[in-house]
């Protein structure tokens, strides 16, 4: 699959995500490594949530993973504190902040 194909995808599972009762800023980095590398972000502000295929510098927190974990835990089928303790995601950056990513994916 390619950064093209794959940021399509991922990004149509964010914008399921309910954000109304977010009330502070998150911005997340993703980067995927191994087929389809790439980079995106996912920022909730103002109610809004934005997913751009750019590197956000200004971010709480940045995830590393492959493009197949990352479609996993966007689906619902792998929850994101597990893949983080099976070493399958990496995490930099405010923990308490990126915890709340699994607050975005139960939101759908």
């Amino acid at each position: 699959m390619t950064y093209a194909d794959f940021f399509a995808e991922i990004k149509g599972k964010f914008l399921e995500a309910d954000i109304s009762g977010v009330q502070e800023h998150l911005a997340f980095q993703f980067n995927i490594i191994g087929e389809g590398s790439g980079i995106f972000y996912v920022e909730a502000k103002e109610g809004q949530l934005s997913i751009e295929p750019y590197e956000y510098f200004d971010r709480d927190a940045m995830f590393t993973a492959t493009g197949e974990i990352f479609m996993k835990i966007a689906e619902g089928k792998l929850d994101p504190v597990m893949a983080f303790t099976m070493q399958k995601l990496k995490v930099e950056g405010n923990i308490e902040k990126a915890l709340k990513l699994k607050d975005l994916i139960d939101r759908k």
